[in-house]
């Protein structure tokens, strides 16, 4: 089934699940810049047009919200691989470039799940174990590693101790540090990691970082 036709069998949303978008979307920029502790339901009740009562009868509480939009962030990141074509069609080095071009550019243009993940771990990962299910989640992606990798190493272009987990991890750390540093890295060393210019030509250095690590000499 195509991406296309997914989304004509997709059941309509209800006006429910509207408002529950909705104050998901301003729960989660709340959370990402100030916190589980710092965010206000105040805040997010007259962002989102709703009042406090609207939001609690969605999700219980505050600490509810924000594991629901933990899981949220995760879900939209998960989101990328579905639109990626990288099946048997395409060759392993481009499918991994192709791979790693879009993990980086999400990073970059949603720094919230960026500040949730940071946020998450000063927590010590409290509230993200109350939702086993992301574990299913995030599986897809090593799942779509492993089919790379594993055609890579058939093909000969891969090395065959390529471990997909720990290329994952490569890859999300190389991604994340562009964001999570920005700002500290950009003063110190007077190069602006948010321009667009600095962007492309970093995000071809991790490309090609993760390749030499993975491919064959």
């Amino acid at each position: 089934m195509t991406k296309a036709s997914r989304l004509k069998t997709a059941p309509a949303k209800t006006e429910e699940d509207s408002t529950r978008a909705r104050i998901l979307d301003v729960a989660l920029r709340e959370f990402s810049r100030l916190g589980l502790s710092g965010a206000r339901i105040d805040a997010i009740a007259a962002e989102s047009g709703l009042n406090k009562a609207m939001i609690y009868y969605h999700f219980g509480s505050k600490k509810d919200l924000y594991v629901a939009a933990l899981k949220e962030s995760y879900l939209r990141f998960r989101e990328i691989e579905g639109g990626l074509e990288v099946d048997a069609s395409l060759a392993p080095v481009q499918a991994l470039r192709q791979l790693v071009s879009a993990s980086f550019d999400f990073h970059a243009a949603h720094p919230e799940f960026i500040h949730m993940v940071m946020g998450e771990n000063i927590n010590q990962g409290e509230y993200i174990r109350q939702i086993p299910e992301l574990r299913a989640i995030n599986h897809s992606a090593i799942t779509l590693l492993e089919q790379v990798c594993q055609r890579g190493i058939a093909e000969g272009v891969f090395r065959a101790d390529v471990d997909p987990v720990d290329l994952h991890m490569s890859i999300s750390a190389l991604s994340f540090y562009n964001v999570s540093n920005r700002h500290t890295f950009s003063f110190i060393f007077d190069r602006d990691l948010g321009t667009a210019e600095v962007h492309a030509a970093r995000r071809a250095s991790v490309v090609e970082t993760v390749l030499r690590a993975v491919c064959v000499p």
